[in-house]
């Protein structure tokens, strides 16, 4: 499928009527009081939230305080697309046991999300088949469908045709069309969200048989009809989204709220629009540096630390090198075959590091930017050896004997084990965002470095001068 003019799709579709809008959410809305829960397959999820709790892991009594939480939307990171299937299949089975217990014990009903990239990567459709076929196994109670929303407008993520595309400049491009679907460990061909489907799960759906929810319908605020629709879907059918905008979403989330009222039944595997939409969760300006950096003793300078090696992250690490007064540092990650050289390399890393920063220079590691190829049906290899270098940098900064004045961590496995394993956080809060779809956590007194500000910053997400906007804003 070739590219197509963004201006010319949004300017196809009619806007919705915004104060009509308001009202059918309020009234669908109000009287909704399950508890939504995310997992989140690496920690960019919470891109679009803010004041949020986030659970870094899946233990009985986390997963118990997740329920109790005064917030009726909580994350829970499992990180699994740096897993292999088979340990994603061992988490998410024991997670939805662990959820379906705790609901039964407090006597709380709950809506299970799994959030994942909207480049339509990861474990699919691995994971949501797991949580399904524990659910049904423990509560007695059949899934009927499941919703695929993977639309993330500020990624520049639109679903329109039933096609998923990646904004790039003034064009939409399909989505099997970009680096992304040549992704080692979780590529695809297809565009199409129902052929994708199909590709996925290896034919078992087809894509004649998937729902479509069409934006003509959404445009036309067909609520009764949309929720219809949803009342018809059973063994786990299929649901595709189309939207273009954020509105989109909230009007099928309308008629999706009606059809849950109902007794319908849903999993849901979704970009991180959704998760804003279904929680109610309010838009609030980006994030500024005196609302994050608070701590005026802090004379250090910041730390960034880039592992992702999608093109817009070596982009965007290409246009803050020509900051003159940052430090650069690579990290040479191809040494992990030589267990004794890439200590080495561990090490003059962190030291050299610590001492710029100590002097008040905000300091930039990153990993060599040539990707490691093993070739062919390597896949699980190449993903362990990426483990590897990621529990190296999470070691390089758990081990850092100086506060930075803020991190940032460039990269979902990167950011989710640097936050998780370097800063030891067992609980955070999501700020809100410091540029469109990178989000910011509040580390907890429980963390290595407490209080300060940690910039979770997707590999996929801004342009190529937002890292350096991001960096400059906060070392200004």
């Amino acid at each position: 499928m070739n590219q197509i003019s963004y201006k010319d799709v949004i300017d196809k579709y009619p806007a919705l009527n915004q104060n009509k809008l308001t009202d059918l959410w309020s009234s669908a809305r109000s009287d909704f009081n399950v508890k939504i829960i995310v997992l989140d397959d690496d920690p960019t999820g919470i891109q679009t939230v803010h004041s949020i709790p986030v659970y870094t892991d899946w233990e009985e009594e986390t997963v118990e305080m997740a329920f109790k939480d005064e917030s009726q939307l909580v994350f829970i990171l499992t990180n699994s697309r740096s897993f292999t299937e088979a340990k994603a299949e061992q988490v998410y089975r024991l997670i939805a046991k662990r959820i379906s217990y705790a609901s039964e014990k407090y006597n709380i009903p709950y809506l299970l999300i799994s959030r994942s990239d909207s480049t339509l990567r990861g474990h699919y459709p691995l994971e949501t088949d797991v949580l399904r076929q524990t659910i049904e196994e423990i509560e007695g109670n059949h899934v009927d469908g499941e919703v695929i929303i993977p639309f993330f407008e500020e990624g520049g993520r639109l679903t329109v045709h039933n096609t998923h595309f990646v904004q790039q400049a003034n064009s939409l491009v399909p989505a099997g069309e970009t680096e992304f679907a040549k992704d080692r460990s979780f590529g695809f061909k297809s565009s199409h969200l129902g052929e994708w489907i199909e590709e996925k799960t290896k034919g078992l759906y087809k894509a004649e048989d998937v729902l479509y929810i069409s934006l003509k319908s959404i445009r036309k605020l067909e609520i009764d009809q949309i929720t219809e629709q949803l009342m018809t879907v059973s063994q786990f059918r299929k649901i595709v989204v189309n939207a273009l905008n954020e509105d989109d979403i909230t009007v099928f989330t309308i008629a999706l709220i009606k059809s849950i009222q109902r007794g319908q039944r849903f999993l849901f595997r979704t970009a991180a629009t959704f998760t804003k939409v279904i929680g109610d969760i309010s838009s609030r300006p980006l994030l500024s540096k005196e609302e994050l950096i608070k701590d005026s003793i802090n004379h250090n300078g910041g730390l960034v630390v880039i592992g992702s090696h999608v093109k817009k992250t070596s982009d965007q690490l290409n246009i803050l090198k020509s900051v003159s007064h940052l430090y650069f540092i690579e990290f040479d990650c191809h040494l992990v075959f030589n267990k004794k050289l890439f200590k080495k390399e561990i090490d003059r890393v962190r030291i050299l590091a610590e001492e710029k920063v100590s002097q008040g220079i905000t300091t930039v590691i990153y990993t060599k930017r040539e990707r490691i190829d093993l070739g062919n049906n390597m896949q699980e290899e190449e993903l362990q050896l990426s483990v590897e270098i990621s529990n190296a940098v999470t070691r390089l900064v758990n081990n850092f004997t100086v506060k930075p004045k803020f991190l940032i961590a460039k990269g979902g496995i990167t950011s989710s084990d640097i936050g998780t394993k370097g800063l030891g956080v067992k609980r955070a809060t999501v700020a809100g965002q410091i540029a469109p779809g990178v989000p910011v956590w509040k580390t907890g007194s429980e963390s290595k470095f407490p209080f300060i500000p940690y910039i979770i910053f997707p590999g996929n997400v801004g342009t190529e001068n937002t890292l350096k906007d991001v960096v400059l804003n906060l070392d200004a």
